[in-house]
């Protein structure tokens, strides 16, 4: 069988894979599911083995998982889908009863999108999973865009306005922080509802630097104030330390605008709703 693995996230058929060892949950979530997304092919699987071999039978559009398998830790088989999956992308999201203690530790794994608090129920999983496959309308948002290259910065600036999106442009992480700063001080914290950063700019810090900052003197957890980084780096060591640093996620070099869009408005979609969650709690 000739597997193609160039599916766009929007297909009319999307298939979106649900691993968890309750059978009565994985029913669940597929009667949801088709409800909510006609044309929907929902891949329950019972194990992470079953989970492995739908995916080497054709593209996965999205992927959730229960932290406790039958046979697998749901970290290990988020590392799996990294590993083998010949997509080069594919969003994986860990679904726990812990959400918030993780993005407080900063506990994420380098190999899951996110993670979905269960408690709040299968009816919202499944409207957050439609939400991603086939959204409704644009997602709205401040961007702290941080890049040097004024050929770059024009390309994307207007893929992500394109798109109903603000952005707010500087060309160094010394700016970003000012940025950052005045709106700690006024009250408007975090100042902007995602951060994209290039890793290597003018100026003495790198998006390295602004990972750090972000992360450790703000302590602005990973669903409080999401980063995507831009990077031409293949070397997967550096990768992986961008990611243990704080970033939410990758962007590779050259960008290709509906991945970047995608990854943009899941970081969106999230960080409104546990700031929403938050504000409920007040």
């Amino acid at each position: 069988m000739e597997v193609s693995v160039t599916r766009h996230i929007t297909s009319d058929n999307p298939r979106v894979m649900v691993v968890d060892g309750s059978k009565v949950v994985r029913k669940i979530i597929e009667q949801l599911l088709l409800q909510d997304l006609p044309g929907v092919r929902v891949l329950a699987c019972s194990t992470a083995e079953e989970a492995k071999q739908h995916l080497a039978l054709g593209v996965v559009d999205l992927v959730t998982t229960a932290l406790r398998l039958p046979d697998l830790d749901g970290m290990e088989l988020a590392r799996y889908i990294r590993e083998h999956s010949p997509q080069a992308y594919i969003p994986i999201v860990v679904v726990s009863g812990d959400v918030h203690e993780r993005l407080i530790n900063r506990d994420l794994s380098v190999d899951v999108t996110d993670y979905f608090d269960k408690s709040l129920g299968p009816q919202a999983l499944s409207t957050f999973i439609r939400g991603y496959i086939r959204p409704e309308g644009k997602v709205k948002g401040e961007v702290l865009y941080v890049e040097d290259s004024r050929v770059v910065a024009v390309a994307t600036r207007r893929m992500m306005e394109k798109h109903g999106l603000q952005v707010n442009h500087v060309v160094s992480v010394e700016e970003a922080i000012e940025i950052l700063d005045k709106a700690a001080a006024e009250g408007r914290a975090p100042g902007a509802d995602i951060v994209l950063t290039d890793v290597y700019l003018k100026g003495n810090l790198t998006g390295g630097d602004l990972l750090d900052v972000v992360r450790g003197r703000f302590a602005y957890g990973k669903g409080y104030l999401p980063i995507l980084v831009m990077t031409g780096d293949d070397n997967a060591a550096n990768q992986t330390a961008l990611l243990h640093a704080g970033a939410n996620d990758l962007v590779q070099k050259p960008t290709e605008e509906r991945l970047l869009i995608t990854k943009i408005s899941f970081q969106l979609r999230v960080a409104q709703s546990l700031r929403a969650q938050a504000r409920g709690k007040e």
